[in-house]
């Protein structure tokens, strides 16, 4: 199912989307894929498949220490290739996070290729503005993959209205200035982003993201948000557990409080 499949289905259920990120190979490609599909069998509508950087400016620690680990423990791109095509293959709908550095790297037509054939509807890009985008809007469209950039409380009304028009499936919403982390309330400036995004275009679905941690916080975004994107909480389930089970046990369990507060 794509993104905009996805949105539109929850739509007609009146709720919003969960969409649950976790770093491909953290802590190895196989705790991974069994981590992502967990969190799907429990709720997540969307997993976001984050590509391991070494210098992410956007992750907040809790996302960068797991990248760390995935990285140190030999993860590459083609083994998040092969995460995305089990994810996708248990049937969830995927979704990359990546900096743009190793799709350039990698060659821009070539991953929008290769991440097509793996089985992800979509791609984050959180370092690269659309101004700045044409070789990747180009690919994206050549094979089908759905863009999304961001925007912040502090994006002009111009930079607003050009990035909805280079977005397709949904524009993520970071509800704060700064990195990614769970935090102890849901920012206030979230539903005045999510208010000028509508105004500039009613029909495009809005992910909210930064900040989520728990599923009286996730009810309060999906109150106003189409989507409600969670990271360092359900990382964290696995960062600090004594073991893998306890590890996949938590996640679990985060991730069906999670859901069920996006649907209440």
């Amino acid at each position: 199912m794509s993104i905009a499949q996805t949105f539109a289905k929850a739509k007609a259920e009146n709720r919003s989307v969960l969409v649950g990120c976790m770093p491909a190979g953290f802590p190895t490609v196989e705790h991974s894929i069994e981590q992502m599909i967990a969190m799907h069998e429990a709720g997540c509508d969307v997993i976001e498949v984050e590509l391991p950087y070494s210098d992410p400016v956007m992750d907040g620690p809790v996302i960068q220490k797991a990248s760390d680990i995935a990285l140190a423990n030999g993860v590459r791109t083609r083994d998040t290739l092969k995460i995305i095509e089990a994810v996708a293959s248990a049937g969830a709908t995927v979704v990359l996070m990546t900096y743009w550095n190793p799709v350039e790297k990698y060659g821009v037509d070539a991953f929008a290729r290769d991440l097509a054939a793996a089985g992800a509807t979509g791609m984050i890009t959180p370092d690269l503005i659309p101004d700045e985008a044409a070789e990747w809007i180009a690919a994206s469209d050549a094979h089908r993959i759905d863009r999304t950039f961001l925007v912040a409380p502090s994006s002009t009304d111009e930079r607003l209205a050009m990035t909805l028009e280079n977005c397709r499936g949904f524009v993520y919403a970071t509800a704060l200035m700064g990195v990614t982390g769970a935090r102890k309330a849901v920012s206030s400036q979230a539903p005045e982003l999510v208010a000028r995004i509508r105004s500039a275009d009613p029909e495009m679905p809005i992910g909210v993201g930064l900040g989520v941690g728990n599923g009286k916080q996730a009810a309060e975004v999906a109150a106003f948000a189409d989507g409600v994107i969670v990271g360092s909480a359900l990382i964290r389930c696995v960062l600090e557990a004594p073991d893998r089970a306890a590890g996949l046990r938590d996640l679990r369990a985060l991730s069906a409080e999670l859901a069920e507060g996006v649907r209440s």
